[in-house]
């Protein structure tokens, strides 16, 4: 599908766009576009994959002109670009606001006035039940491609829904190794909250899932399953042959003991597609006379797919699943 094509993802230097490019630098796609705000992490991947099919675009998904530049001639387009931490978008909602909701519009906009084919922007499960800025911004940016995937003929919008992807930038793995070599206690919020849990060759397969099926407006969310933070933390333990202490530290800003990633209501419209849900965009239009007088009598009672009624990971299948980690195996090893 991706034979003799131009892709790009937006915020690529991460770890998601580290992941495209190690799946996709070897198959025949013509051209990947990395298009970031970071000089640095860009020079570090130049110098890392040295390949003629990766071009790197410095820009700001905040800056409207600076995508057009990088997006002419591009088939398809991964919206990767985020402010993806809780405790710091708490302190700069705006800062939030400028990135996951203005700069994923300046995406959606450059790209339907390029042709661009497909979009798929990336969300994450703190957009579903929004309780802190961060999800809070990420559930406005749904809404804003699910609006945009209405009226975007023939460019196909649609996006995918995360847990926590491992060992990705903010995620909580990498602190506990840190600590965990360093000899110093581990920092654990509440034991008992939960977390679902996704590597990096999973977060791909997601986003290449709702490229191939989904339909305009659709989030497709992965059933991944979940442990619990004291689990994750002794499992952790458990692999590098530790014994540090905890300290529980308290629930930090915006935090939820659960996340979910399909709400109640969305389950209403939610299809199976065995490895995934797919949520159906509401395409009823401006007709207010549905709501008033056509609406449904009554909500039937489906219960929400989220981190404490998904399938829980024991501690030797969380080591399992760590283990699939790269970063994790080098660290075992370094």
């Amino acid at each position: 599908m991706f034979t003799n094509m131009t892709l790009m993802i937006t915020g690529g230097t991460g770890s998601f766009g580290n992941a495209v490019l190690k799946r996709f630098l070897e198959t025949d796609i013509k051209e990947i576009r990395i298009f970031s705000r970071d000089e640095k992490k860009q020079d570090d991947m130049r110098k890392l994959y040295r390949s003629d099919k990766i071009k790197f675009y410095l820009g700001d998904v905040r800056d409207l002109q600076s995508i057009r530049n990088a997006i002419h001639g591009v088939d398809y387009v991964f919206n990767a670009a985020a402010l993806k931490q809780v405790p710091s978008c708490e302190f700069f909602p705006m800062e939030a606001v400028k990135t996951n909701i203005l700069g994923t519009d300046n995406v959606l906009t450059a790209a339907i006035d390029s042709g661009v084919k497909k979009v798929v922007c990336l969300s994450t499960d703190k957009a579903a039940y929004p309780l802190n800025a961060m999800g809070i911004s990420k559930a406005m940016m749904e809404r804003i491609f699910v609006a945009k995937s209405r009226i975007t003929e023939p460019t196909l919008i649609c996006g995918t829904r995360y847990g926590n992807v491992m060992c990705s930038r903010g995620s909580v793995i990498p602190l506990f190794i840190n600590q965990i070599k360093a000899g110093t206690p581990l920092t654990i919020t509440d034991p008992n909250m939960t977390r679902f849990l996704m590597n990096l060759d999973e977060a791909v397969n997601l986003v290449l899932f709702a490229f191939q099926n989904a339909s305009p407006g659709d989030i497709v969310v992965q059933k991944a399953p979940a442990s619990t933070i004291g689990d994750l933390a002794q499992a952790l333990k458990e692999l590098f042959g530790a014994d540090n202490p905890i300290n529980y530290i308290g629930v930090r800003h915006g935090e939820k003991l659960h996340e979910t990633l399909l709400t109640r209501e969305e389950c209403l419209r939610a299809a199976d597609y065995g490895d995934y849900y797919c949520v159906s965009a509401d395409n009823r239009d401006l007709n207010y006379e549905q709501y008033t007088e056509q609406g449904k009598t009554a909500i039937p009672v489906i219960e929400e797919f989220n981190s404490s009624n998904t399938e829980q990971l024991n501690i030797e299948r969380i080591k399992e699943k760590l283990l699939t980690n790269d970063y994790i195996r080098r660290e075992l090893v370094s």
